[in-house]
């Protein structure tokens, strides 16, 4: 921006508009992009800050030249790198002219109409803050995941933040436009330096402030995220401890700063979203560290739960973050790994075993006797139900196995009827191919063989096919038409475990209960768009009614988890590769044709050279 035409424009009075503010460094691929997206946002967008944090690639050459036909981008280039996120946009807001401001990354962009529908929520509401969808796109792959949907599904106007908690869940400063003036009023500034999670403490600091806030379901801000950059921006980097470190410290910070400013409520959130979020977050991914970070891990987690008091711990007392947490401080050493990655999964698994204490009530293991008695008066729409899934590729079929287990009696007593089959595409979750409801058939206590008690197997023994049946096409895709040439699938329940009826070999059932299904896997279906990656999800009906959508956990043996190849009439072959994700859950690579094996066979070359 030239003096000259920034001396013009301050001595009038400004019309309602907005900054924005696009920090960056050494990301020259992809900072010109995001500025371009800011300017292109129309009038709504007065100015465009662009603060280069000290690069050394020219990422700071690119914005001048920019800068020299565009007259509303300022271009700020800090003569040290600061570290981190904070400081840079610390720069650019206190550059700012415009009555409003928004911040933005170097490597995302802001879709189309995104200034504008902000500008015009706050106006509209007279709000400090308004805020709508960010969604988080996957590259390549092009995958969109919306952040905290839920809370931008309806245009809504929240005058204080203290009457919609869940606000705390969405720590992201960037989907949000706010009032210059208010951050300015309030003293509200991101934490400077090498700060990792600083828009988690400014997004404390701007609800300490107890702003009017306008929500809007519009598209607002797109994620980018590159996993596989030879740099991972920061919140992405979870590979070194101290990132866990940072991140507990920007929770005990908000914390801090909401309970400071007497938003008590507010500060519980917080705490509860660390729990259910941040903590199964980590959990989930603790099996792929090494010995020396997991006891580091355990240390550091260990002494931020111990910041909790009973009435933390009291909330929605068997959700599964609180379980996890409970578990974790009461084991001085790390323990129970896999078990505790069920349980973080979304939806949530416990797995067996399913230990009691003296007195009958349920506790976490015999070792660790932590108590499970919430569990009991859970919801059975809620309860972190445990499905084991089996799924063996052949030419004759693909089958695909499940059994349910029993939890302390909850199961049993809602009864269990059906379980329905989906796999949804892991690049469009809008793409389902999907089973009819498939009867689930008990089996029995006490038929498990003798010297095997509680094993947390099941015998799987064929059963009657369900009345109506009989040839019935039991998958289809949710989207468009049946595949051409897709063999019918048919879906069989499995009759009650009775003594001796187990195949040879086949451990026997559960001692407590469980049920079983099992359902031909329809791999035209799946097939029919090309190579793709499918994760499964099932639906358990009861007897009133109720459902429950769980994942299954993958399990492995002899013959089980590995790549197959399957004749295919349409394909010529179907490579199959059944997995386990980093949760445990069952998912399904599927790669059809010469095509498809040559890109599996590409890929691996790849991971081999690198």
């Amino acid at each position: 921006m030239n003096a000259e035409s920034e001396t013009e424009t301050d001595t009038r009075t400004p019309p309602a508009g907005v900054a924005v503010v696009v920090i960056g460094y050494d990301d020259a691929a992809h900072v010109t992009d995001a500025v371009r997206s800011a300017l292109a946002q129309g009038p709504a967008v007065r100015e465009v800050v662009a603060v280069d944090d000290c690069s050394t690639d020219g990422s700071a050459g690119l914005l001048h030249r920019l800068a020299a036909s565009e007259p509303r981008l300022k271009v700020i280039r800090r003569r040290a790198n600061s570290g981190g996120c904070g400081t840079p946009r610390n720069t650019g807001l206190d550059a700012v002219t415009s009555p409003y401001v928004m911040f933005l990354d170097s490597d995302d962009v802001l879709p189309p109409g995104a200034a504008a529908a902000l500008l015009e929520a706050a106006e509209g509401a007279h709000a400090e803050v308004s805020g709508g969808l960010c969604v988080r796109r996957e590259l390549p792959s092009g995958r969109e995941v919306p952040w905290q949907a839920r809370l931008y599904a309806l245009h809504a106007v929240v005058p204080h933040p203290a009457r919609r908690p869940r606000l705390v869940h969405d720590t992201l400063c960037v989907n949000k436009l706010y009032r210059t003036g208010f951050l300015r009023a309030h003293g509200i500034r991101f934490p400077e330096g090498r700060f990792p999670y600083e828009d988690v403490v400014f997004t404390a600091r701007v609800l300490a402030a107890a702003p009017r806030i306008a929500l809007v379901p519009d598209r607002v801000y797109v994620w980018h995220v590159r996993r596989s950059a030879g740099r991972l921006s920061i919140s992405l980097d979870r590979s070194g401890v101290e990132n866990w470190r940072a991140r507990t410290e920007a929770c005990r910070q908000a914390y801090e700063v909401l309970l400071g400013a007497g938003h008590k409520e507010l500060a519980r959130a917080v705490r509860a979203k660390f729990l259910d979020h941040d903590l199964r977050m980590y959990v989930r991914e603790l099996g792929l560290r090494d010995a020396p970070y997991r006891r580091a891990w355990w240390e550091l987690t260990r002494a931020h739960l111990a910041e909790y008091d009973a009435d933390d711990w009291a909330r929605n007392p068997a959700a599964p973050g609180r379980l996890i947490g409970r578990v974790v401080l009461a084991a001085p050493e790390p323990c129970d790994l896999p078990r505790l990655r069920e349980l973080a999964a979304r939806p949530a698994r416990l797995c067996p075993p399913y230990a009691r204490a003296a007195d009958g009530s349920p506790v976490w293991s015999d070792a660790l006797p932590v108590s499970l008695e919430p569990l009991r008066a859970r919801p059975v729409g809620a309860l972190p139900l445990a499905v084991d899934a089996e799924l063996r590729p052949c030419a004759r079929g693909t089958r695909l196995r499940l059994r349910l287990h029993e939890l302390y009696g909850r199961v049993a007593q809602a009864g269990p009827e059906s379980v329905e089959v989906e796999w949804l595409h892991r690049d469009d979750e809008a793409v389902v191919v999907r089973d009819t409801a498939v009867p689930l058939a008990p089996c029995p206590s006490g038929s498990e063989p003798a010297g095997d008690p509680g094993s947390g197997e099941v015998a799987l023994a064929p059963g009657p096919e369900p009345a109506g049946r009989a040839g019935s096409r039991a998958v289809a895709l949710a989207r468009g038409a049946e595949p051409a040439g897709a063999e019918p699938a048919g879906a069989v329940a499995l009759g009650p475990c009775a003594p001796g009826s187990e195949p040879a070999g086949t451990p026997g059932c559960v001692r407590g209960g469980a049920w079983s299904a099992e359902v031909a896997v329809d791999l035209a279906a799946l097939s029919a768009l090309g190579v793709g990656t499918w994760d499964l999800r099932l639906r358990i009906r009861f007897r009133d009614g109720v459902t429950r959508d769980v994942s299954a956990h993958a399990l492995t043996g002899a013959g089980l988890l590995r790549r197959s190849a399957v004749p295919s009439a349409r394909h010529g072959v179907v490579l199959v590769q059944p997995y386990a994700t980093h949760s445990g859950a069952l998912a399904l690579r599927v790669a059809p044709g010469v095509r498809g094996v040559l890109s599996v066979a590409r890929a691996r070359l790849r991971r081999l050279l690198h």
